[in-house]
């Protein structure tokens, strides 16, 4: 299946949801008269955990999917059910789990559970793993040169191992940050193709995104700070975020919870690392700005970054510069005229 079908049937299979009442909305789509390649890449999700039988009312198409993903997490008694689905994007979806007993304190836990690989889009990653050293699924440093090789020739067992790495640095790094006492979920497991981490919300509702907030003025001040503490925390731990905004920071009960690491840059080993860092802190200030208070982002990314013993290095990978900033196509054209 090539990758243009693959993106057209996975969103297919988001469509194919429950609705109000409970039911398939598409009972009648067999999977038996799907065309052969896609019959065949569904075949490959099922798994021996036949006895997980789960709450959540799966389209059958994702059923599979989460079988294979979330099989392992079941059989280990990470989770003892699936409730429901909290999230759903391109690369990731995240259902709210009921705890297993491997977890002492039970209630709820989140699962993320990434798109295949092939329905990721990693072509631009390499600005942000620069710096990084690749991981196994047990977050352990590859060293193998068959393995290195194989990413670097990016053959199909290359692209698998990118994508592993990938995952296990979001979840290192929340073992990481959780540990230094970073407002982050706590980071339970990990196979190839899933974390599992704390949850945050209720049983019936998933904390909203910060960017669906509107905040008082007092209560911004305050959680604006509680911000720029986790980030000030991200740098002690030779962290970047590296996509970081109100979208993906997390408001309960007036606290913050910062999610969504897979993309976290070396600040010490990137050539790329000022810029990135600088983008989160403007994305940051641009939320906290519409809230009423005053910030500049860009003099505040200089002290924070200088405040770490980091230089501001100007040299950018095209990539992450935006055409719409005149400072970004300022630095484009001196980049590009080598002066």
């Amino acid at each position: 299946m090539n990758t243009k079908n693959t993106y057209n049937f996975f969103e297919e299979l988001d469509n194919l949801d429950i609705d109000e009442q409970g039911r398939e909305r598409f009972p009648n789509r067999n999977p038996k008269k799907l065309p052969k390649s896609e019959q065949s890449f569904l075949q490959k999700q099922d798994d021996s955990s036949a006895s997980f039988k789960f709450t959540y009312k799966a389209a059958r198409f994702e059923e599979w999917w989460l079988l294979d993903s979330l099989g392992d997490f079941y059989e280990h008694q990470w989770i003892s059910d699936v409730l429901r689905r909290v999230k759903g994007g391109k690369e990731a979806s995240v259902y709210q789990c009921l705890a297993g007993s491997a977890i002492p304190a039970g209630g709820l836990v989140a699962a993320k559970v990434y798109r295949p690989r092939m329905l990721r889009n990693l072509k631009n990653d390499s600005a942000y793993r620069e710096g990084r050293t690749d991981l196994n699924e047990d977050g352990q440093s590859l060293f193998k040169d068959a393995d290195v090789h194989a990413m670097q020739k990016r053959s199909s067992y290359g692209e698998e191992l990118r994508h592993t790495s990938w995952i296990a640095h979001e979840f290192t790094t929340l073992q990481t940050l959780h540990a230094v006492g970073a407002d982050v979920p706590a980071a339970y497991a990990m196979q190839k193709n899933a974390i599992l981490m704390g949850y945050i919300g209720d049983e019936l509702t998933s904390a909203p995104a910060l960017n669906e907030v509107s905040l008082a003025h007092s209560e911004a001040k305050i959680l604006f700070e509680r911000v720029l503490h986790n980030i000030k925390l991200f740098l002690d731990a030779n962290r970047i975020h590296g996509d970081l905004s109100a979208y993906n920071i997390l408001y309960w009960d007036g606290n913050i919870t910062l999610i969504d690491f897979p993309q976290v840059v070396n600040p010490s080993g990137n050539r790329n690392a000022f810029k990135v860092f600088e983008r989160d802190v403007i994305r940051v200030c641009d939320y906290f700005i519409k809230q009423g208070l005053k910030a500049d982002g860009r003099k505040l990314a200089a002290d924070l970054w200088q405040a770490h013993g980091h230089k501001v290095h100007q040299e950018v990978d095209v990539r992450l510069l935006d055409a719409e900033d005149p400072q970004d196509r300022a630095l484009w054209k001196k980049q590009k005229s080598g002066r």
